[in-house]
């Protein structure tokens, strides 16, 4: 995109540095900080302005810790929380704490924002000015030679297109909540559908623009806007859009929206990760984001890739949290406990966190001896009952492991039938299936999940999958998703053992369609049975996915599916980690449509921000022996939390007796599967858990090879709605008797 550009002179840009008291942190023996606003130059000669703190007007060298963010570089963000229950952290305050502890830090604001100057067009043109800015501090008389990055969510996402640039001071990052590995495949899209919190970010941010900071009646334009009434006229066009007083943010917003296909604009190194990860400079990083955050495959797949290409460590955090919100104990309507919190658990703050990594990473501390490479929450362990704040108390605790998935996880299939139950059994019906018709006009309402951004029309989380007025398209009587007549829901039967999955959710399925193209949807949820506080139980969502069928040989080259024929696809839901305690059911749901999550398919074959038009597909998810249609999920046979691994709710000192370290390999050291084996398959077993153990790599990467492969099945069986949930025969050993070597029936 040609982009303009303003050359507004940089704010106070070479006056002399000031003295700043950094509020609570001031006091005796706390001595000012010292801050100078600079004017960074661009190779194209645009600076942007940046923040220099330090311990002194005229400093000398240190490392530098930069921080690059559209969302203003002197602004407080709640994603900067540091203490659960503490107020929130001023910049400044943030500033001094990393200066007073042997850094200088500077803070930037990202070109066409704040005081920068140029043109804003989201995430493209980062990586150049990440890695110029990176170049251009390590020769400053201030600087060592070594530039840390670190941030949060946009401000991760600047250091990984700033890598792709190769800069050879960048000595190591933190991204967190952020970091594209493919912006096609997780943060911008999903399985080729498009994701509406790129809509409600670009609405929000524009209102904050300098165009409509320098004009009250396009202030006054979006003040008078409800975000919510534009959404019921999607697709939007130039022009005729929230965003047309702001023609930056409404061009890249449509221009995202308009490439449906994976093709050039996707392979922008800025958006895409995956394929600059061997320019990527080999420096300590570390990987952090959570259960209920729209990147948790960007997260991973980075951790994973990097600790394979890379000779310098690499380490992964997850966290129960929505975006960020890494201080409070509840995601949605669900409190998952005192532990769930960072601060308190895995150190005393996330600013002592991020001072003890750097410290190890860039040589002030031994990395190994404190931190260990994997930690993750692991979900559930709760009451189910309501708590004080009117929250379901799920609970959880923290976890560690040297790899992920964790090292004595496999994956394994649950079969789907057309009873409406997940079995082990592989099924034998010669023909048999589940059919619906999904109408655009009336698409599945959004119910929490992996969302940030998405105020005020959605909202991230785990919530009871039962609508009510908070959620947008939902409508009276608010009956629970599993009733609609385009919803698919598959359990078991109430589980007499813990059951842990922790890893990617992928369902393999077969399924056609009357419509040349059409969605297809699984969500997987935990389902508390019923207490006082919850009478009817408690369905609580852990991870989603979706595909869009036109992509269903290959995401680059759209192809029309033929009526009625029978295709094999793949979904592919972003990693979890939770408990399924006893007396509880896996469930899994599948449809067409999670809007306002996702743009919703027309079902006419034509790309969704081009076409005015919709029409109703009927949509079949095949299950049987031909097409065994099947929900694969990573399960641990340790059923008992805590079991085989180590406790991280101690000070780090006394946690390393339990702590297994494995040293970091070479490259050429690592097996293709990471050293889990491939057994040969024993399809008719019903009782152990077969397992299909796939290189995990594979979970989060862009392989999708789903091509027709069998003839449509004759017959099948429409239902509207889950059966009432029952016991069945054969089930109860779901849980107890997990082999120690799983085979693999594929």
């Amino acid at each position: 995109m040609a982009q303009t550009t303003e050359h507004q002179p940089v704010a106070g840009a070479g006056g002399p540095a000031e003295p700043i008291v950094p509020g609570p942190q001031a006091g005796p023996g706390r001595e000012p900080v010292w801050r100078r606003t600079l004017a960074v130059p661009m190779r194209d000669g645009i600076l942007l302005a940046a923040d220099l703190f330090t311990t002194d007007p005229d400093p000398g060298p240190r490392p530098v810790i930069l921080e690059r963010t559209p969302y203003g570089r002197r602004e407080k963000r709640g994603s900067d929380q540091s203490r659960h229950g503490q107020p929130l952290p001023t910049p400044e305050e943030i500033s001094a704490f990393f200066v007073r502890a042997g850094y200088h830090v500077v803070r930037q604001d990202a070109r066409g924002r704040g005081d920068s100057q140029g043109t804003f067009v989201k995430y493209l043109g980062e990586g150049p000015d990440g890695a110029d800015t990176v170049e251009w501090i390590a020769t400053q008389p201030w600087c060592d030679g070594r530039v840390a990055m670190t941030g949060v969510s946009y401000s991760a996402h600047v250091q990984s297109a700033a890598a792709a640039e190769a800069p050879p001071h960048l000595a190591a990052m933190f991204m967190d909540s952020g970091g594209f590995a493919s912006a096609y495949e997780a943060g911008m899209r999903m399985g080729g559908a498009f994701e509406l919190k790129q809509v409600t970010w670009a609405f929000r941010h524009g209102e904050e623009s300098p165009e409509a900071s320098r004009d009250p009646l396009v202030r006054k334009a979006f003040a008078e806007t409800d975000l919510r009434d534009w959404f019921s006229v999607l697709p939007w066009r130039p022009g005729v859009s929230p965003l047309r007083h702001v023609t930056a943010y409404e061009r890249y917003l449509l221009e995202q929206w308009n490439h449906d296909a994976f093709g050039a604009y996707w392979k922008q190194p800025a958006i895409y990760g995956r394929g600059s990860y061997e320019r990527f400079p080999d420096v300590p990083t570390l990987h952090m984001a959570s259960w209920y955050d729209p990147y948790v495959r960007s997260t991973i797949e980075n951790f994973r890739t990097l600790d394979r290409l890379k000779t310098a460590p690499t380490y992964l955090v997850m966290g129960p949290w929505t975006h960020g919100a890494r201080c409070v104990t509840h995601a949605g309507d669900v409190d998952f406990g005192p532990e769930a919190t960072l601060s308190g658990n895995l150190d005393a703050s996330y600013l002592h966190f991020r001072r003890r990594w750097f410290n190890a990473a860039l040589g002030a501390g031994e990395m190994g001896d404190t931190i260990p490479k994997v930690q993750y929450f692991l979900m559930g362990g709760g009451d189910g009952r309501r708590d004080t704040a009117g929250r379901m108390q799920h609970g959880g605790h923290w976890e560690t492991d040297t790899r992920w998935p964790p090292t004595a996880a496999q994956e394994t299939p649950f079969y789907c039938t057309v009873d409406g139950t997940l079995s082990r059994r592989r099924p034998r019906a010669p023909a048999a299936h589940v059919a619906y018709d999904f109408d655009p006009h009336d698409p599945v309402p959004t119910l929490g999940g992996q969302i940030t951004s998405g105020e005020p029309v959605m909202s991230g989380g785990a919530f009871d999958q039962v609508p009510d007025a908070r959620f947008y398209g939902a409508r009276k009587p608010y009956l629970p998703l599993n009733t609609r007549p385009d919803v698919i829901s598959l359990v078991t039967e109430p589980l007499t053992r813990p059951l842990r999955v922790t890893g990617p959710v992928t369902a393999q399925l077969y399924v056609s369609s009357t419509a040349p193209d059409t969605d297809f949807t699984v969500k997987l949820i935990d389902v508390h049975p019923p207490n006082e506080d919850y009478p009817h139980g408690f369905a609580m969502n852990l991870t989603e996915g979706i595909f869009r069928c036109r992509f269903h040989r290959s995401f680059e080259h759209p192809e029309p599916l033929k009526p009625d024929k029978v295709y094999q696809i793949k979904i592919t839901a972003p990693d979890t980690a939770n408990v399924f305690h006893t007396g509880h059911r896996l469930r899994v749901d599948i449809s067409s449509s999670n809007f306002p999550r996702f743009d919703v398919n027309s079902n006419t074959g034509q790309p969704e921000a081009a076409t005015r038009r919709k029409v109703v597909a009927t949509n079949r998810v095949h299950m049987d022996a031909e097409h065994p249609s099947a929900i694969l999920l990573w399960l641990s046979p340790h059923n008992t939390p805590g079991t085989g691994t180590a406790d991280v709710n101690t000070a780090p000192q006394q946690r390393q007796a339990g702590r297994s370290h494995a040293p970091k390999r070479p490259p050429a050291a690592r097996s293709a599967h990471d050293g889990r084996q491939h057994v040969p398959p024993e399809p008719e077993q019903s009782i152990g858990i077969q397992a299909v153990v796939h290189e995990p790599a594979a979970a989060h990467g862009l392989h999708q090879t789903s091509v027709p492969q069998h003839p449509q099945a004759a017959g099948h069986l429409r239902f509207g709605h889950a059966e009432p949930l029952r016991q069945f025969g054969g089930g109860n050993r779901l849980a107890e008797e997990v082999p120690a070597q799983l085979h693999t029936p594929w």
